[in-house]
């Protein structure tokens, strides 16, 4: 597959395809079990056959199908270990690959979008890309003035077909929510459509990656290239010279490895707000550029893709999201309901008792309440479980709590975030971090 399928009709009967194949196969196996054979075995093959079909259908697709697989790929270290085994490697090969499209398409937008004098300035093009996502893929190039090139080449049709395929993925969000148990598809799919706008306009991306750069120049830890040139749907930028991302750290990472880029991992996402006013807003691991120091050992962080940011009002994290946490990691029931009430995530109507809800969100706020906290996939499983369990207290609770608009895409990362820094299974000074950067958080003077 090189090419975005540009019929809406092809890209709609694939998507729909995805349940009608996961019922035929829970009915073969069905049949398997009465003719005798183990009920374990049988579906363990049914999920792997699923997992297959579901992940190499969303990549192959790219657009909003390839976008949607990648946001969920964050989730994976929150699902239950029997029944994650067979979607995780699908799951993170999402988080870094997708089939290329032809060199003469690339050059046709390069035409489109940078003038037909292109070549004058980018002297230099590779035939084939070095990375290849969800809306489009990037080549390495030389810039006439000697630099080294990353040079992104939006899809033709990439808007057509992310629209399309996230209206599609809205209507089958309950049906595809049986395949992956635990991960609750729709606010998923509604959060992406939300910012379908943002994700295609280069111009926009541009100018906060543009930001980014600015407040991360001299930092010795976190490295952003800078924006070369931008139009329609071609984007250039400098090199960055990295063959891994974080995906290859949580694949077979040392415990070092892990540590140290999870730590940078987690001072990125609270610096740049404090630094820009803007949220890098896609957590997921292919973003996240591994950059060693010469003799092999954890070096810096390159953090790519600012298509999707959230634009903070006031330029900085809610000064009363700081405080929440910090009221939660004190223990202070009263004082925690009071302030989730003024903020919004508690409606009046709503009675709860303040205890109830202290124990539902003091779980959350325990990487910020020791002086360094370790992430790992059983933490998340555990908190996951709990939530989604409806014989437990905290069920309720989440059934009666409200997400302010403001808060929505906030939300979305930070819990994208904790979810990439468990399958990293990363010790980090969680406390400092958050005390350094997040308003509101240190108790007042």
């Amino acid at each position: 597959m090189t090419e975005l399928p540009r019929k809406a009709v092809a890209r709609t009967a694939r998507l729909a395809a995805l349940p009608l194949g996961y019922a035929g196969r829970n009915a073969l196996g069905f049949g398997k079990r009465l003719g005798g054979r183990n009920a374990e075995v049988v579906m363990s093959e049914i999920q792997q056959r699923t997992a297959e079909q579901l992940f190499r259908t969303l990549g192959d697709l790219k657009g909003g199908a390839m976008k949607f697989g990648q946001a969920m790929s964050v989730f994976e270290a929150a699902l239950p270990e029997e029944l994650v085994g067979p979607y995780r490697a699908e799951l993170t090969r999402l988080q870094d690959s997708a089939p290329p499209m032809p060199t003469q398409t690339v050059r046709e937008q390069l035409t489109a979008g940078l003038g037909p004098g292109w070549k004058d300035d980018l002297v230099w093009l590779d035939g084939g890309p070095t990375a290849a996502a969800s809306i489009g893929q990037v080549h390495r190039g030389r810039w006439v003035d000697g630099r080294d090139v990353a040079v992104k080449v939006q899809y033709p049709g990439a808007g057509e077909a992310l629209r399309s395929d996230l209206r599609q993925l809205s209507r089958l969000a309950r049906s595809i929510g049986t395949m992956i148990p635990g991960i609750d598809v729709k606010p998923l799919v509604e959060e992406l459509q939300r910012r379908t706008n943002d994700e295609l306009d280069y111009e926009l991306e541009a100018q906060a990656q543009r930001a980014f750069a600015d407040a991360f120049r001299d930092d010795p830890d976190i490295v952003v290239p800078d924006v070369v040139a931008v139009g329609g749907d071609a984007l250039v930028t400098e090199w960055m010279d990295s063959s891994s991302s974080l995906a290859s750290i949580i694949a077979d990472g040392t415990k070092a490895e892990r540590d140290h880029y999870g730590e940078l991992f987690v001072r990125f996402l609270f610096a740049g707000p404090a630094r820009t006013g803007l949220l890098h807003a896609d957590p997921h691991p292919g973003n996240f550029r591994i950059l060693p120091n010469d003799d092999g050992s954890p070096g810096r962080l390159g953090v790519l893709d600012y298509g999707a940011v959230a634009r903070l009002p006031g330029g900085h994290l809610p000064s009363a999201m700081g405080s929440l946490i910090r009221k939660a990691g004190e223990g202070d029931a009263d004082a925690l309901l009071a302030g989730l009430r003024e903020e919004g995530f508690i409606l009046p109507s709503v009675r709860i008792e303040p205890q109830v809800v202290l124990d539902y969100l003091a779980p959350f706020v325990e990487p910020t309440t020791v002086e360094r906290f370790q992430f790992s996939r059983e933490w998340m499983q555990e908190q996951f479980q709990r939530v989604n369990n409806p014989r437990d207290p905290s069920y309720t609770v989440a059934l009666k709590l409200n997400l302010p608009p403001a808060y929505l895409l906030i939300h979305r990362t930070f819990l994208g975030s904790i979810g990439v820094l468990s399958q990293l299974g990363a010790e980090a000074p969680f406390r400092a971090i958050v005390t350094e950067h997040l308003p509101g958080f240190a108790a007042p003077a």
